[in-house]
């Protein structure tokens, strides 16, 4: 019998606040969490003043650079660990304590975690005093993982998972074969980035995928680009042969390759419509897709691309109501490597009453059958999510969710 895997622990660290209550809460009043990046530390600051800092066509982008962060920054310091490293050890932790995980259940978790750049441009971070004797590690995408498993004290297998903005979603797909497959029982998922630093965002200027005329929007017919977040989550998963009561699950897991370009998608979405279309084909026939959180970054390409791929695989899905899109990124900024976590633990944690996440205000829709709601809306257990996140390099990932049985 295939097990079911539920997601019984969640929490998560962004510009929107440190607990899953306060997401919730800011979602609801319309809360962002992008403020001008200048106000963020000195050495930002400087970056965004100094001439040096240019797009590749000699110019600075048209309007202030709005950007959303993590508060406190005590949760990023540490002597021993990287930054990232030590934002993953606290949000696992807390993750853990909502499940409520035994010591014997955690010794023999799994540890999957997903970021874009992990720990590689340590040296650089704010009022960061390394200790020489880690230097090494510090350095090392795998750090992520490994620290988590050594302050937590978990023996079971950890990896983690670089696939660009698509890593964090990624890590939860790995996780859920593990536990399909009978590898392990338990599983800790992880998603974290930092990408708010003077050497991370040139290379973003430079690629020239941040917003330049400040449409927070990512379907606007003039989106220009995203905005930079931060965002640190951690899921817990665990393998059943019968449901957990009040717990939401994962139905599936999907990626494909475009095989494109190292920086964009194809315009009709192709690589993205396949892995839908892959996703739709395992679920049950007669499955109704209530809800899609998209990837909707906001650079003009994918906003094209996706809306694509929607029409064409989910319109003859939308039944006896509309498919309603929930666009978390105007909300927390783009949180590259981690959104795919972030989303998601955003996701369970309506679904664990039910129900489905807000819009901000006034964002632009793609066209019928799909909505955006700008309240809270119920969702039956039947019913299905689908979370899609989409890497550079041109990765494509989707789970599916469900709400717990009343």
């Amino acid at each position: 019998m295939t097990p079911i895997v539920s997601i019984t622990g969640l929490a998560s660290f962004s510009g929107l606040g440190c607990t899953m209550e306060g997401h919730a809460q800011s979602l609801e009043l319309g809360k962002t969490a992008l403020r001008p990046l200048r106000e963020l530390d000195e050495s930002v600051a400087k970056f965004r003043n100094s001439s040096k800092h240019k797009s590749t066509n000699g110019t600075k982008p048209q309007v202030e650079q709005q950007a959303a962060w993590i508060q406190p920054r005590s949760l990023t310091l540490s002597r021993k660990w990287a930054p990232c490293s030590k934002l993953a050890i606290e949000v696992a932790k807390l993750a853990v304590e909502d499940a409520q995980l035994s010591s014997a259940e955690l010794k023999n978790c799994a540890v999957i975690a997903g970021s874009s750049r992990g720990n590689a441009w340590l040296k650089h971070w704010p009022g960061r005093r390394p200790l020489k004797l880690m230097a090494a590690s510090n350095s090392m995408h795998g750090e992520i993982a490994s620290a988590v498993s050594i302050e937590l004290g978990t023996q079971g297998p950890w990896q983690l998972i670089a696939s660009g903005c698509a890593a964090s979603l990624d890590a939860l797909g790995t996780a859920f074969m593990m536990l399909r497959a009978g590898i392990v029982s338990h599983a800790i998922v992880i998603g974290v980035e930092l990408p708010l630093t003077p050497e991370v965002l040139q290379d973003y200027i430079d690629t020239g995928v941040l917003s330049s005329n400040g449409i927070n929007d990512p379907y606007h017919p003039e989106t220009s680009g995203f905005f930079p977040g931060e965002a640190a989550s951690a899921i817990v998963l665990q393998a059943s042969k019968e449901p957990i009561t009040g717990c939401p699950t994962i139905e599936s897991y999907h990626c494909t390759s475009d095989a494109r370009s190292p920086i964009g998608m194809p315009k009709d979405g192709a690589g993205l419509r396949r892995c839908i279309e892959a996703t739709l084909a395992t679920l049950p026939t007669n499955a109704q897709i209530r809800a899609v959180c998209p990837h909707a970054s906001g650079t003009a390409l994918h906003a094209q691309a996706e809306q694509t791929a929607l029409l064409d695989t989910l319109k003859s899905h939308a039944l006896d109501e509309a498919i309603s899109l929930h666009l978390l990124k105007p909300f927390t900024g783009h949180t590259v490597g981690a959104s795919g976590a972030l989303d998601t633990t955003i996701l369970a944690h309506y679904l664990r009453n039910h129900s489905l996440p807000p819009n901000l205000p006034g964002l632009s829709s793609v066209a019928a059958p799909f909505s955006l709601p700008t309240s809270c809306l119920s969702i039956q257990e039947h019913q299905y999510v689908l979370k899609f996140a989409v890497g550079m390099g041109g990765h494509n990932s989707i789970v599916s969710l469900k709400a717990p049985a009343r």
